[in-house]
């Protein structure tokens, strides 16, 4: 998955957790406008951190396609004969591609493309909300054609004992 021109660290946090949710290894991003922390610049923000995210690779590259041979890059934005999601065969080797918080992807990024993917919503859906969305679209369909099995949370949910009180709730039994 690939966030062209991010404009919050936030959103490239939630773009992690989607992938961490998912089972998606790796999450590029180009521009300069997100900085992360640390010596190699490469640790998310403390609220976007969560345990599942060390199997996560985020990458910073703004020449993200040249990494990717075998992939079929899906852009994911709104423009005409784009596929519905509703309808779509996801690539078994997908490379989605979306754009920034506060505009489109530009000609030269949808010139690598291979495929256009529109989200059928009423109103335009946030950057991280699209992210679960197409990630989790994209599982269903796998799980439904018996090529991935369900997720499932129970007994291995992520989050702090308290927060079960908090909600009413207990995990795993």
């Amino acid at each position: 998955m690939a966030l062209v021109d991010p404009k919050f660290p936030h959103t490239v946090g939630a773009a992690v957790r989607a992938a961490s949710c998912y089972g998606v290894r790796q999450v590029w991003f180009s521009g300069d406008r997100v900085r992360l922390e640390g010596a190699k610049r490469q640790r998310l923000p403390r609220e976007e951190r969560m345990r599942g995210y060390k199997e996560v690779e985020v990458r910073h590259a703004d020449q993200f396609f040249d990494a990717f041979e075998e992939a079929v890059p899906v852009a994911v934005e709104l423009r005409r004969n784009a596929e519905s999601l509703i309808d779509f065969v996801h690539p078994e080797h997908a490379l989605y591609v979306f754009g920034p918080e506060d505009g489109s992807l530009g000609r030269a990024t949808l010139a690598q493309c291979h495929r256009f993917l529109v989200i059928p919503t009423r109103h335009c859906a946030n950057l991280s909300a699209a992210v679960y969305t197409v990630l989790y679209d994209r599982h269903a369909k796998r799980v439904h054609d018996g090529l991935e099995l369900p997720h499932s949370t129970a007994g291995d949910f992520d989050e702090p004992d308290h927060m079960a009180d908090a909600v009413g709730v207990a995990w795993g039994g």
